[in-house]
């Protein structure tokens, strides 16, 4: 896909099912909560657009209180489907995103399955998913390791969030990363 550095232009935030009955589930299920917090907050500050998924909320429930809070606003299609793109509403508004975005950042859980497909969807859709390390897991920790490492190989960019927070900010002394800082600090 792109080997530029990615500008807040042409990327969205997808956040993939951080729901209260999985995540009591999840390895580092605080840290990767305190991330997708962290993604939100700078998504805010830097003009990113954020879509979300819950995976069949009347099993799983609602998101962690942490980011149930910070979902105002954000569009987010119940699905039964692992892969969110396979979804047709969420297929829909991934399609009508401008047409400058060609990178889907993802977090949520788990790793294996759900982040895994809709990676693999975003593929499929066009666009260069790119998965933060720190945002997401699953149940077992080898199967996260084994999920990043499949996606890495089909393809997907993966790294930490403040790897792709500091790629995306381009620049210290903006108004934006003083914005930001807080949240990475």
């Amino acid at each position: 896909m792109t080997r530029q550095l990615l500008t807040p232009e042409n990327c969205y935030l997808h956040i993939i099912d951080p729901q209260e009955r999985l995540m009591s589930q999840i390895h580092e299920a605080k840290q990767v909560s305190e991330t997708i917090v962290k993604m939100i907050h700078c998504a805010r500050i830097i003009g990113i657009p954020i879509l979300a998924n819950t995976q069949y909320k009347n099993g799983l429930g609602p998101y962690v209180s942490e980011l149930e809070e910070l979902m105002d606003g954000v569009i987010r299609p119940d699905k039964i489907e692992f892969n969110a793109l396979a979804h047709p509403e969420t297929r829909a508004l991934v399609s009508s995103l401008p047409p400058s975005i060609h990178t889907g950042i993802l977090v949520g859980v788990e790793t294996h399955i759900c982040v895994y497909q809709t990676a693999m969807g975003m593929l499929e859709h066009g666009l260069m998913p790119w998965v933060v390390t720190d945002g997401v897991s699953s149940r077992k920790q080898e199967n996260s390791a084994l999920g990043l490492a499949r996606m890495q190989a089909v393809g997907a960019a993966v790294g930490p969030a403040e790897m792709i927070i500091y790629e995306l900010l381009g620049r210290a002394g903006t108004p934006e990363f003083k914005a930001v800082l807080p949240h990475i600090l």
